[in-house]
C-alpha cells in the first residue's frame, strides 16, 4: 500500500520506517525541516536504538521523508502521529490533530478511498472530530471517500522497533467494514511475519524478542481510543502501588524486592511493572493519567483509583528528597549528584521526568546539584532552562566533591563505573539508588554508605546483605 505517516516523534518516525521495512511505500510528513532533512541523509529525527541502521537502509527505497502535504494524495492510508501535550486543566491539546486534519481535507483524492488512522493517544471522540474537521475541509463524504479509525500505539521507548515488528497485540477500532478491511490487509504481513525472515539482517535489536504472535483485536472507535487510556492508567496504578509498597517494607524490616518477585509468580498479577522507582513519569503516564481525570471528572465519573494513584507519585517524588535529606540534615552548602534524567534508559526522551521534579525540590532546600545523562541532556536542558544545574559529560565528574550520589535512571553504564575511584572523589560516599540496580555487597565493600528503596540495606535495617530470590 501506499502509506503515510504525519509526525517524525517517536510515534511516526518508527510505524513510517516499520511499513518502509516491509514493503509499503511509505512517507514520513512533518513541518519540521530539520527532522525531514535528518531522514533523508539515512538519520534518526529520535533516539531509538536500531533506528538509524533501518532509517539509512530505505530511505529513497521504499521509506521517503517530506514536508509536502500533496503526499496524501495518493496515499491508501495517512497515520497521524502527531504530539497531544496536556494543557493547564490537564485536558489534551489537540492543536496538531486539528492541523493535520485540515491538512488531509486540503489534499485528499477524491477519486480514491483513504483510511484517517489516529495512531496518538487521543481523548474519546477524537475520530468523529478528525472527521469532521476532513469533510469540512474537503467536501467529501466519510464513509464514502474517506473513514477515520483508530490504531492506538503502545510503542516502549527504548524497545519501540521490538514493539512495532512483534507487537503482544495490535487494536483497530473501525465502524465501518470496508475501513477495517483495509487495516486488516496492511497489517496482513505484520501479523503473520511474512517476509520477516528476508528482513532479519536489518533487525538490530539488544532485547529479547518474542515468538508468539500478535493478537489482532478489531473493536469500535470509541472503545479503541479508551484502550489505550485505561492501559496507562493502568500500569500507572501498578507502578504506585509497588513504590508504596517499597515504602511500607522500609518501616517494617521486609524487603521489597522479594515482595515484587512473589507477588509477580502470580498469573493474576505478573512480574511487569513491579519494579521500585523514584516514581513514574516521562511523555506518556503523567499525561495520559491528566486528560483521562479531567475527563472523568468532566462527565461526573470521576476515577479515584487513578487520583490516588498520581497523589501517591508525587509522594514517591517527596519520599526520595526526604531520604537525602535525613542522611545529609541541612542541604545548604551540600552538593548532589543526579545519575539519569530520562524517564528510562535507551532514550533521549527528557519530557516530565521525575528528575525535574526531585532536582527543584533539592535547589529549593538549597544544594547544588550535578547532572548526567548518557542521551538526555540536551533535552532536558531545554525543557528545565530554570533549573541552575551543572551539566557534566562523564558521570564521573558528578561524583566529583559531591555529598550524596543520587541514580534515578538505569542506564546500564552506570553499574560500571570506576567505583573505586568515585568513592575517592566524593566528599561524603554516600549513594542512594532509587531502582535498586547497583550491585550492593560491591558498593559497601568499597566503603560506600549505600541505600536503596524498600530493601533491607545497612541504612535502614542494620543487615548489610540482601539475599536474592
Amino acid at each position: 500500500m501506499n502509506v503515510v505517516c504525519i509526525g517524525s516523534g517517536y510515534v511516526g518516525s518508527v510505524t513510517g520506517t516499520a511499513f518502509a521495512v516491509l514493503g509499503h511505500k511509505t512517507t514520513v510528513l512533518d513541518i519540521d525541516e530539520k527532522k525531514v532533512g535528518l531522514m533523508n541523509s539515512g538519520k534518526s529525527p529520535i533516539y531509538e536504538p536500531g533506528l538509524d541502521h533501518l532509517i539509512s537502509t530505505y530511505i529513497g527505497k521504499t521509506l521517503f521523508a517530506t514536508t509536502d502535504y500533496s503526499c496524501i494524495h495518493d496515499a491508501d492510508v495517512v497515520f497521524v502521529g502527531v504530539g497531544t501535550p496536556s494543557k493547564p486543566d490537564g485536558t489534551a491539546d489537540l492543536k496538531f490533530i486539528k492541523l493535520a486534519a485540515e491538512g488531509i481535507g486540503r489534499h485528499l483524492n477524491p477519486n480514491q478511498y483513504t483510511v484517517i488512522v489516529n495512531k496518538s493517544t487521543v481523548p474519546v471522540g477524537t475520530a468523529d472530530l478528525v472527521s469532521s474537521i476532513i469533510e469540512e475541509t474537503s467536501g467529501l463524504k466519510p464513509n464514502v471517500h474517506f473513514a477515520v479509525v483508530s490504531n492506538p500505539e503502545f510503542l516502549r521507548e527504548g524497545y519501540a522497533l521490538e514493539d512495532v515488528f512483534f507487537p503482544d497485540r495490535i487494536v483497530i477500532g473501525a465502524d465501518h467494514e470496508r475501513a477495517g478491511l483495509v487495516m486488516k490487509n496492511l497489517y496482513h504481513n505484520l501479523v503473520n511475519r511474512i517476509g520477516y525472515a528476508e528482513k532479519s539482517q536489518d533487525f538490530i535489536f539488544p532485547h529479547q524478542i518474542p515468538v508468539t504472535q500478535p493478537v489482532y483485536f478489531e473493536t469500535d472507535v470509541k472503545s479503541a481510543e479508551m484502550i489505550k487510556y485505561a492501559s496507562n492508567a493502568f500500569l500507572a496504578v501498578k507502578i504506585s502501588y509497588i513504590n508504596e509498597m517499597a515504602r511500607l517494607c522500609e518501616v517494617l524490616g521486609a524487603n521489597v524486592t522479594s515482595v515484587a518477585t512473589g507477588m509477580g509468580l502470580d498469573s493474576r498479577i505478573g512480574n511487569k511493572f513491579l519494579q521500585v522507582s523514584s516514581g513514574w513519569s516521562g511523555s506518556c503516564f503523567p499525561k495520559d493519567t491528566a486528560e483521562l481525570l479531567a475527563t472523568s471528572r468532566k462527565y461526573g465519573c470521576e476515577l479515584t483509583v487513578v487520583e490516588a494513584a498520581v497523589e501517591s507519585n508525587v509522594q514517591m517524588h517527596n519520599f526520595v528528597v526526604d531520604k537525602i535529606k535525613r542522611r545529609l540534615k541541612s542541604l545548604n552548602g551540600k552538593t548532589v549528584g543526579i545519575l539519569g534524567l530520562t524517564f528510562k534508559p535507551n532514550t533521549d526522551d527528557a519530557r516530565k521526568t521525575q528528575a525535574s521534579v526531585i532536582i527543584n525540590d533539592l535547589i529549593n532546600v538549597g544544594a547544588r546539584v550535578k547532572v548526567h545523562d548518557p542521551q538526555g541532556m540536551e533535552m532536558f536542558q531545554a525543557l528545565n532552562s530554570n533549573l541552575d544545574v551543572q551539566y557534566c559529560e562523564d558521570a564521573h565528574q558528578v561524583a566529583a566533591n559531591s555529598d550524596a550520589l543520587v541514580l534515578l535512571t538505569h542506564w546500564d553504564e552506570y553499574n560500571v563505573l570506576r567505583w573505586n575511584e568515585v568513592f575517592s572523589s566524593m566528599k561524603q560516599p554516600y549513594i542512594l539508588d532509587t531502582r535498586n540496580f547497583l550491585n550492593q555487597a560491591e558498593l559497601q565493600a568499597l566503603g560506600f554508605a549505600y541505600e536503596g528503596v524498600g530493601i533491607t540495606t545497612s541504612e535502614n535495617t542494620g543487615v548489610s546483605e540482601v539475599v536474592a530470590v
